[in-house]
């Protein structure tokens, strides 16, 4: 008779192994942490004695689910920005109040919360993802769950490093100290291909190999992702990723909503695991995984939350029936994806893909005892058909609920008793949790009443010089300005031509501001594209003085590189309306009476105004604007312009002039 720490008898034992083994009644022995044995109950206790023995009255004991893909500190941000596109939703809001609140105190807090959710809801092991991943990891331990845990890097400044090369460091020494934890294990998070330099690319997947742990990463989630991927560098994300090294690494891949047929082949040939992530997608409009493909492939997908701003809870009950019903809608076949794959994604075959199968996702000899108890009696659920086995599958995915797990088990040591927290404190909790969401509240907020504070929030912009001195004049000719441009009178420093489509956000209140996005394309000496740029400026009032001889002065505030779309601004700024302009500019930049100068001679095709000529210059000293008003006056007579020929307004005033039915253009 060998004796164990533990016996759990006269359960309905799901194994959750590749046979879908099952034992009723069954019983598990559980030794130092690890799982002993596991079958019949007459056999084990035939067999085994031990220093303490629970009747399990018949419920279910399975494998705890592994929740492949969170971001758990996020539970802090719960239902912050929803019923938005992703890009809006990460760019324009998620990363801004990051970058403001995320802190070691903050993802404390938010793992903590996650972790009450998650116990409660049958997950014993997660994948996560995040900033401060040490410390995720330390109050993950201390909790008692099982996890990879994910150091984020990316191009961008994050809330715990400046620069990539800063998180590249912390990932390298988080890893180092980490590594062979019984509970964690570390891992290095290059977060996405369109968040992520090809250096980073390789960078981390060279350090995922040189530790041997895995690589946590965001592929394929969106079309637009894709396609931008492609318009760039002529290649699916897959294939992409795969040149910069990528799985040479254990590759845990949340999303791969949008990849083909040979894509789903080289992740299996490289032994990638995937993190499908139903709730999420849906939510945010991603589109359907190929989950059937995949699986019928041999990949192994698992099934994860997300993170709880996106989803918005940890509930893999609901994220197992989601999967099993997207995959039936998708395929339109019923029979796929049944009940007991569903369960497998979010035990076994998640455990694999986590690249963790060796120590959990099965009840097994020699595997971590990381189990559940699960309650088959409530009404809900009932009743229960035996003459299928697969029918108690059905029952936990169709019918269950998180509710209805009563016991959890992680390492043969219990985290909840009866619906019981054993390893923390709920209540502690709520009182931070609603401070936070007060500081979170206030701060957005303040940031909405001002374009100029969410320009800033995005990132990137810049202050530009104060004042902006314009002068303007509506041409029929266009050839006395090409002659008077080449005279030795003005000195060119530098020509260029562009085509521009300018898209102008408005506001309701004036005092904003207008928006400017603009698409520049840089012609070549042969008339080809030679280049694209995409620029955004918030210009003040659009004349906030009038010099004398018809010269405007306005403020031109804050410039920034618009790396987001058209449609993405739109959507995050809300104008109230918009004008687009579209011209053919050619461009010089001179010195005339020893000051510089922009000349701009532009065919305004959209709408159709014909040509006009300007001269700009712009200064942070109103003391130069005026002297450079002056001179730019005799610069426009001297390119042949008549005080008649003269406009006293920019495009945009033109253009609402003719379109309310003025003459003033």
């Amino acid at each position: 008779m060998i004796t164990a720490d533990l016996l759990l008898t006269n359960a309905t034992l799901l194994t959750m192994d590749k046979e879908l083994h099952q034992y009723e009644p069954g019983a598990l022995a559980v030794q130092a942490g690890n799982i002993l044995a596991v079958g019949p109950e007459a056999e084990i206790k035939a067999n085994y004695s031990a220093n303490q023995t629970i009747d399990c009255g018949g419920k279910v004991l399975m494998p705890g689910l592994i929740n492949a893909h969170t971001h758990v500190p996020m539970t802090l941000l719960r239902g912050l920005a929803d019923d938005l596109r992703l890009d809006v939703w990460l760019m324009g809001y998620m990363m801004p109040v990051e970058r403001e609140f995320v802190s070691p105190d903050f993802v404390r807090l938010g793992t903590q919360v996650a972790a009450a959710e998650l116990i409660r809801s049958g997950v014993t092991c997660f994948a996560d993802m995040y900033y401060f991943e040490e410390t995720v990891a330390q109050t993950t331990a201390e909790i008692g769950l099982r996890a990879l845990c994910s150091q984020t890097v990316m191009k961008y400044p994050a809330p715990d490093a400046q620069s990539y090369d800063e998180s590249l460091a912390s990932a390298r020494e988080f890893i180092a100290r980490w590594k062979g934890h019984n509970l964690v294990v570390p891992s290095v998070a290059p977060h996405a291909p369109y968040t992520c330099t090809e250096e980073i690319l390789r960078a981390t997947a060279a350090m995922a190999v040189e530790y041997d742990v895995p690589l946590h990463t965001h592929l394929a989630e969106t079309a637009i992702e894709v396609e931008n991927l492609k318009q760039e560098f002529d290649m699916p994300v897959i294939p992409y990723v795969k040149k910069q090294n990528i799985f040479e690494a254990k590759v845990l891949a949340a999303h791969c909503v949008h990849i083909d047929d040979s894509e789903i082949h080289t992740l299996m040939h490289h032994n990638a695991g995937v993190a499908h992530n139903p709730s999420s997608n849906l939510k945010l409009a991603s589109g359907f995984a190929p989950v059937s493909k995949m699986l019928a492939e041999g990949l192994n997908v698992g099934i994860g939350t997300d993170g709880p701003a996106s989803n918005n809870d940890l509930d893999m009950f609901e994220e197992m029936r989601l999967a099993a019903f997207l995959a039936k809608s998708v395929t339109n076949d019923p029979t796929s994806l049944p009940a007991h794959t569903a369960l497998a994604m979010a035990t076994r075959l998640g455990a694999h893909a986590l690249h963790l199968g060796h120590l959990t996702g099965s009840l097994e000899p020699g595997k971590r005892a990381d189990l559940i108890l699960v309650d088959l009696s409530p009404l809900h659920i009932l009743p229960r058909f035996r003459r299928d086995s697969l029918g108690v599958y059905a029952q936990l995915v169709y019918a269950g609920k998180s509710s209805d797990v009563i016991d959890v088990m992680v390492d043969g040591k219990w985290l909840m008793r009866d619906r019981q927290l054993l390893t923390m404190n709920e209540e502690e909790l709520h009182t931070q949790v609603e401070e936070y969401a007060r500081r979170i509240d206030l701060f957005l907020i303040q940031r909405e009443k001002s374009v100029l504070s969410k320009l800033i929030a995005i990132g990137g912009a810049m202050e530009g010089e104060s004042f902006e001195v314009q002068a303007k004049a509506r041409i029929v000719d266009p050839a006395p300005v090409l002659k008077a441009v080449e005279d030795p009178e003005i000195e060119v420093l530098h020509r260029r031509q562009y085509h521009e489509y300018d898209t102008y956000f408005q506001f309701e209140d004036p005092n904003q501001g207008t928006l400017r996005y603009r698409e520049d394309e840089i012609i070549g000496e042969k008339g080809e594209v030679s280049n694209i740029r995409y620029r955004l400026t918030l210009i003040g009032q659009a004349r906030e003085h009038q010099l004398p001889s018809d010269v405007l002065l306005s403020r031109s505030r804050f410039l920034a590189s618009a790396t987001h779309s058209c449609r993405f601004y739109r959507e995050y700024f809300k104008p109230s309306s918009e004008v687009f302009i579209q011209k053919d500019r050619r461009r010089w930049r001179v010195l005339f009476q020893g000051t510089e100068f922009y000349i701009n001679l532009d065919k305004v095709e959209e709408p159709d105004l014909g040509y006009f000529l300007e001269v700009k210059s712009r200064t942070w000293s109103r003391k130069d604007a005026d002297h450079k008003a002056l001179t730019a006056t005799k610069l426009i007579e001297f390119l042949g312009v008549s005080a008649e020929e003269r406009v006293q307004m920019d495009y945009l005033e033109i253009v609402k002039d003719q379109e309310s039915g003025g003459v003033s253009a």
